[in-house]
């Protein structure tokens, strides 16, 4: 089976599944094509897992066939960059293991990329990633070298030591479908152009229309991205994915709302949580955190939701309550059985923690309320907006 049919076949199924939720009758508007649903599995690393998926979808949509690229050749460098960045800030930098798409383009620039088959990151006994001890060691090794005010020969022989150790070591020469590459031929093979993609945000503390620095801590390399109006951010993103491209999505889970095992992120009016009779308090207290969700939030259908306005999403943003939690790739737009107009979500969880293929649709309302950024090509700007921006 060729790649493209292969891609087009599994972005088909998922949308299907998609579908199906319980209480939700989802029509696809439209949906593009995409490469299968990975695992971040124990690591923090949604940034990569997220912005290489939304890379991947740019290789199906110039007509390059499909890939699987590394994501940990990518968090490796990532990991050298933060340890840098925090010696140099004298230990307050950030060494956790989020960030986000501008991230993996500094990397790609820095290093190059290789496929999956070249380096999946799995240097240790583990079918799936886990990152639990690396996080720690680095930690510690970055302690120390703070502590000692020296970065010593032995020191960037022990970061590297520790990255092979646990990721495997970085090839200088591989050979992939029958061409001999480095990181960076590879990825200079692939096309590929940081410099025709762009980050757009919404917030009314900043200029519109003008780049403004997200203030959120995974944002360590101090990226800017164009602040639009809200309305005008959603029209973009609809304008990308109506066109043909896709989105890389960054905002914030935590919410009630969100609910990836039942398929829907939400942002409903109010809990919809009925009076309990006192018979009911039983089954109430034997349920699980996930079912009393479903149960207060009435995931079994659409419910009337927030009309989010810049000030109530600015409002979330300041408080707090929204967050950079998690990075997605936006594939496509759906509509329930009311005409509601949901973002088809491709989420690197895999494909077992929910029913749907790994995906969800993440209703407008909640998309308007939780988008801390999105990513995209620049041509999936409308022209007007390209213009205003200066971008050519």
């Amino acid at each position: 089976m060729k790649a493209m049919t292969l891609a087009a076949l599994l972005t088909a199924t998922a949308a299907a599944t998609a579908q199906s939720t319980d209480g939700y009758q989802f029509t696809t508007v439209v949906n593009q094509k995409v490469t299968p649903v990975k695992n971040q599995a124990a690591t923090g690393t949604c940034w990569c897992f997220a912005t290489t998926s939304f890379f991947e979808a740019e290789l199906l949509r110039m007509g390059k066939g499909e890939y699987d690229l590394s994501e940990m050749f990518i968090v490796r460098q990532k990991y050298m960059n933060q340890l840098d960045d925090n010696y140099l800030r004298r230990g307050k930098g950030n060494l956790g293991p989020g960030s986000i798409s501008p991230t993996w383009v500094t990397a790609f620039r820095q290093v190059g990329i290789v496929p999956e088959e070249v380096y999946s990151g799995i240097n240790y006994d583990s079918p799936t990633h886990n990152h639990k001890e690396l996080g720690s060691y680095v930690g510690a090794i970055a302690e120390t070298a703070v502590q000692l005010r020296q970065r010593s020969p032995e020191y960037y022989e022990l970061v590297n030591s520790l990255f092979d150790i646990y990721l495997g070591k970085v090839p200088e020469k591989f050979t992939y479908r029958g061409k001999e590459y480095t990181p960076k031929t590879f990825a200079v093979s692939l096309g590929l152009n940081m410099d025709d993609y762009v980050m757009l945000t919404s917030f009314t503390h900043k200029p519109y229309y003008a780049p403004m620095e997200v203030e959120v801590p995974d944002n360590w390399e101090h990226a800017e991205m164009y602040n639009l109006p809200l309305d005008e951010l959603m029209q973009e993103t609809d304008n990308a994915l109506q066109t043909g491209y896709t989105v890389c999505w960054d905002g914030d889970v935590s919410e009630k709302g969100f609910s990836f095992k039942n398929g829907v992120a939400i942002n409903p009016e109010v809990e919809k949580t009925e009076d309990l009779k006192d018979t009911d308090f039983a089954r109430w207290n034997q349920m699980d955190a996930q079912a009393r969700l479903a149960e207060a939030y009435r995931f079994e259908g659409p419910c009337p939701e927030v009309k989010v306005t810049p000030e109530i999403r600015q409002q979330g943003y300041e408080a707090f309550v929204t967050t950079d939690d998690h990075l997605m790739h936006l594939t496509g737009i759906a509509k329930d059985q009311n005409g509601t107009k949901y973002y088809i979500t491709k989420n690197s969880w895999g494909t077992a923690r929910n029913d749907f293929g790994g995906y969800l649709n993440m209703s407008e309302s909640y998309v308007r309320a939780k988008t801390i950024f999105v990513m995209m090509h620049k041509d999936a700007l409308t022209k007007g907006m390209r213009q205003r921006l200066g971008l050519r």
